[in-house]
């Protein structure tokens, strides 16, 4: 009976013994997490000058790309996102009534390709005319001599997919007189901005490459200065991550101050011109504003940069304690 109280109480030690040395062994992963942490930190504000270069660097190379985007982004969302580009007019034969034309409307608005048709009767358009700039007295002068308004109904419809298609088929309608579809200039905006964009990819990759080398050079700079202390940690049998943990920590902080530096330079850009080119677009009476980085947008920029910064210094860092590591 006492032999087997007493393996009861060395099992129970053993688990007692096993417990503690799994809550130092997380314990001790954990201080060491927090001290690279705050080491790294350190060793950022010690070298200011050499830090705001380097985080100079990196926020100009994403800057860049991202100052191209957000303009193909605006550009687009002017032109070719506006529904006024893609509408396509289809001025009706002479004779035709409203009720010939909103019947013809009924039936343009059961295709799956059409997305709306708007009905604009002649005193509409006649109204339009006469509200444009120096046309007023030209439509009124027109009306004192009591001739009929001569301008037809119109359709103006909404394709919802591929609108050259539409085009080419609403102009075998037997009632259609003209149509009116400017389908070559928004083609070419359509290819102008996909090559924009093709643009700006190439030029993240290789701005984005270019902020890894950043990170990489200032970082195994800072690896040449410590090189005798890793060196004696190898020695004492110190593993590959907690030597590199520091430095991982270190790009993590240029990445981070890079992105939000570069999102600064944006939005002092978006400040400086969005009171002009208001003021410009109010000029043709359009109401289109400028629109900067929204917060998702900035949240994915500040990831993608403190995730360069991450994997630059990883790079770097292994690379080194590969070639360095102790042979036995």
């Amino acid at each position: 009976m006492s032999e087997q109280v007493s393996a009861g109480n060395g099992h129970i030690a053993r688990n007692g013994r096993d417990r503690r040395v799994h809550s130092s062994g997380l314990g001790a992963w954990f201080d060491h997490h927090l001290y690279s942490f705050m080491a790294s930190l350190g060793r950022v504000f010690r070298k200011p000058w050499a830090t705001l270069l380097t985080i100079g660097v990196m926020a100009v190379a994403l800057a860049l790309p991202l100052g191209l985007w957000i303009v193909l982004a605006n550009v687009e969302r002017f032109a070719g996102q506006v529904q006024t580009s893609r509408q396509i007019a289809v001025y009706l034969k002479d004779g035709t009534d409203a009720a010939r034309a909103n019947a013809i409307a009924t039936d343009l608005r059961k295709r799956a390709e059409v997305a709306s048709v708007d009905v604009r009767s002649p005193d509409q358009g006649l109204q339009t005319l006469r509200e444009r700039d120096g046309l007023g007295e030209a439509i009124d002068a027109l009306a004192a001599t009591g001739d009929a308004n001569p301008l037809p109904w119109l359709l103006v419809v909404a394709p919802r997919g591929d609108d050259l298609n539409l085009a080419e088929s609403l102009r075998q309608l037997p009632d259609a007189d003209l149509v009116q579809h400017d389908a070559l200039w928004r083609k070419r905006l359509d290819n102008w901005l996909r090559f924009g964009g093709r643009v700006a990819l190439v030029l993240a990759g290789l701005l984005g490459l270019g902020a890894l080398l950043v990170v990489g050079n200032t970082v195994r700079l800072d690896i040449q200065s410590r090189r005798e202390e890793i060196g004696v940690l190898q020695l004492l049998g110190a593993t590959d991550g907690f030597i590199r943990r520091p430095f991982l920590y270190l790009g993590v902080w240029y990445g981070l101050a890079a992105g939000a530096l570069a999102l600064a330079l944006l939005t002092a850009a978006w400040i400086a011109l969005r009171a002009p080119l208001a003021e410009l677009a109010g000029s043709y009476g359009s109401g289109f504003t400028l629109q900067g980085v929204d917060a998702v947008q900035a949240a994915i920029v500040i990831g993608g940069a403190t995730l360069l910064g991450w994997i630059g210094a990883g790079v770097v860092t292994g690379h080194f304690l590969r070639q360095t590591r102790p042979t036995r």
